[in-house]
């Protein structure tokens, strides 16, 4: 996605959709929901009011760009908004966004927390062990997300992040995705982990992630 770090609403939106065509169509079998694989062969995609937790899937990269949470904010709002225009999509686009934004930044897990409850209304007050055993397959933001952050809260280092999200069933891969994101930027990801990823992944892939790396850099938390 080729916009400057200033762009804006007009500038954002049409470059997200340019964007997600071009690699949904180029990977089109990568377990899209089916009113995304549709949106993704429209010649004008238009959003489908989705409160489905794609928004939040998707939406890592904008807590490491940007130098405020309201900013990030934005951001993460104008990227769930061209398809994920439901209230609750953008909330969790939103919450994951800035999870990440003050992971990066040095916050503690408490003040996290406490941002989370206080700016979205999510429930965090649950442990992963009382969620567990009731836990099932929803793609909804509003039972993923809350879920996800718990997992991150309750891990103790990347790894224990990823298994702690796997460990709650359900959509299991959008939980540990947005978990992991929020765990990356809090602990950094181990470096063998990083190397077996790059092995499984296309070259073009690697390309993105290089070009990425290299831009954020200089946010990360030292």
């Amino acid at each position: 996605m080729d916009v400057g770090p200033d762009a804006g609403e007009k500038e954002i939106k049409p470059a997200v959709v340019k964007s997600m065509q071009k690699w949904g169509c180029k990977y089109p079998d990568a377990g899209y929901g089916g009113r995304f694989i549709g949106w993704l062969a429209e010649k004008d995609p238009k959003p489908y009011g989705s409160w489905g937790n794609g928004s939040a899937m998707r939406v890592s990269s904008v807590g490491w760009l940007y130098d405020s949470v309201e900013r990030t904010r934005d951001v993460a709002r104008w990227t769930a908004e061209v398809t994920h225009n439901h209230p609750e999509g953008i909330k969790g686009a939103e919450a994951t966004a800035s999870a990440i934004f003050f992971a990066r930044n040095g916050s503690s897990k408490e003040d996290i927390n406490q941002y989370i409850i206080d700016e979205f209304g999510y429930d965090l007050s649950r442990t992963c062990e009382e969620i567990r055993p009731a836990y099932h397959h929803v793609e909804s933001c509003q039972e993923t997300v809350p879920e996800a952050i718990t997992a991150f809260l309750e891990g103790n280092d990347f790894e224990d992040v990823i298994r702690t999200a796997v460990s709650l069933g359900g959509d299991c891969d959008t939980l540990t995705c947005i978990a992991g994101g929020i765990a990356e930027a809090f602990y950094g990801i181990p470096i063998e982990l990083i190397d077996e990823c790059l092995h499984r992944v296309t070259d073009d892939i690697k390309e993105v992630i290089k070009r990425f790396d290299d831009l954020v850099r200089p946010r990360a938390k030292a």
